[in-house]
């Protein structure tokens, strides 16, 4: 063990050095995996770095990582290239979806951190599974939207996909290596566990009159404004579940939602023998992110190691329905195939948009999705053109409904 920890920690080659672009890297999960990178500069440099709205914060990243590209919206471009004249930064600025494809796909990255929320990180993500890159995916979105596509397109390419939501991640940890096929390989079921957010023992009734501020306060994890709520209303759970069914190959009766508050179990796999295998750790992102980076090997990610004894306990319970109707929603979708997760998704995002605004409940959350979803044709998804007009088509309709839900 000893001799092995000293070859990881050797100078690695330039040659050898991966080198990643983190799409998003002003998120929760972009700034967990630069903490990641940065203790390992012996094994990775960074090629380039994306934003949205932290153009700040990113100049900061850029000056302590010296990407060779930083992207950005348009409109905030000559702001960004203003403080990388300030501090005489040599990063070069590139612009909008052109440019966060770029970067994904570029000869130079072996490695993709997928970390922009929602449907704006689809292109740069499949842009990468078409350049057969390692592509470490946090936007779940992605796979939503445009499931059968992506997984078309990561056949056909050869790139290499590894799961970082952390019940994902477990899921991956659960299985052998490869799997593609679960029944073959002795699997009954996949236990997709869930924290139940911060409204797990709320009365339904009392959910209307929840804030922004409640929704967001999760009890477990630090995370984006957008995935708190989501994981509140626990249509995080419902996006993972149909995440799961493609990245896995999954039918949905093959996936189970449990609730587990602790989360420390971040999922589990049932096979046949009756064994039960679970992937436990403490409730930190920079986990799944160090296993993806290093898979098949373990690096340091500097997270304590999880005290079972301090811990005490481990709950589960079945989610409740009436409570959590957008799980009930997220089945429908994959049911129904097509492009029913493309609206889905598109609803929601337009839906939490609109809570966080404090321009619609909590609990108008799933019934502007529902109203959305029976209110669409669905079609079948023949290309990206198609996804993203459904995209389209479904965030008109939801904000259309917006003033009578």
């Amino acid at each position: 063990m000893t001799e092995a920890r000293e070859v990881l920690n050797e100078p690695m080659p330039a040659s050898q050095q991966q080198s990643v672009t983190v799409l998003g890297s002003t998120g929760s999960i972009g700034v967990s995996t630069l903490d990641v990178l940065a203790r390992h500069p012996q094994r990775y440099t960074v090629f380039a770095l994306t934003a949205r709205e932290r153009i700040a914060e990113l100049a900061q990243q850029c000056r302590r990582f010296e990407p060779r590209y930083a992207v950005v919206p348009e409109a905030r471009a000559a702001e960004l290239r203003d403080l990388f004249s300030i501090n005489d930064l040599s990063t070069e600025v590139i612009t909008g979806v052109e440019g966060l494809c770029r970067v994904a796909a570029a000869p130079e990255v072996d490695a993709v951190m997928a970390a922009i929320v929602g449907a704006a990180g689809l292109r740069p993500t499949l842009a990468a599974v078409r350049a057969g890159k390692k592509v470490l995916l946090a936007n779940k979105e992605s796979l939503v939207m445009a499931g059968p596509l992506f997984m078309e397109a990561l056949a056909e390419s050869g790139a290499e996909l590894l799961p970082i939501d952390s019940e994902h991640n477990a899921i991956f940890q659960c299985l052998p290596h490869p799997c593609g096929d679960l029944e073959a390989a002795g699997v009954e079921k996949i236990l997709l566990t869930g924290s139940g957010g911060p409204f797990r023992e709320h009365a339904p009734e009392a959910l209307h009159e929840v804030s922004p501020e409640e929704a967001c306060a999760h009890p477990n994890w630090s995370m984006g404004r957008k995935i708190s709520v989501d994981s509140a209303t626990m249509m995080n759970k419902g996006l993972e579940f149909i995440e799961a069914c493609y990245m896995f190959h999954a039918r949905p009766e093959q996936i189970e939602v449990v609730v587990h508050p602790q989360s420390i179990v971040h999922s589990m796999v049932q096979y046949r023998d009756g064994s039960l295998l679970a992937q436990m750790g403490n409730p930190d992102m920079r986990t799944p992110i160090a296993h993806a980076l290093a898979f098949p090997q373990r690096i340091d990610s500097g997270v304590a190691a999880l005290d079972l004894i301090r811990q005490g306990r481990l709950d589960f319970e079945a989610p409740d329905p009436e409570r959590f109707p957008c799980l009930r929603l997220a089945r429908e979708a994959i049911d129904a195939g097509g492009s029913a997760p493309t609206v889905l998704n598109a609803a929601n995002e337009v839906a939490v948009e609109a809570f966080l605004d404090r321009r619609l409940s909590f609990t108008g959350i799933s019934r502007l999705i529902e109203r959305v979803m029976k209110n669409t044709p669905v079609i079948e998804l023949t290309g990206l053109e198609a996804v993203e007009s459904a995209d389209r088509e479904a965030r008109a309709l939801a904000r259309g409904f917006l003033g009578s839900v």
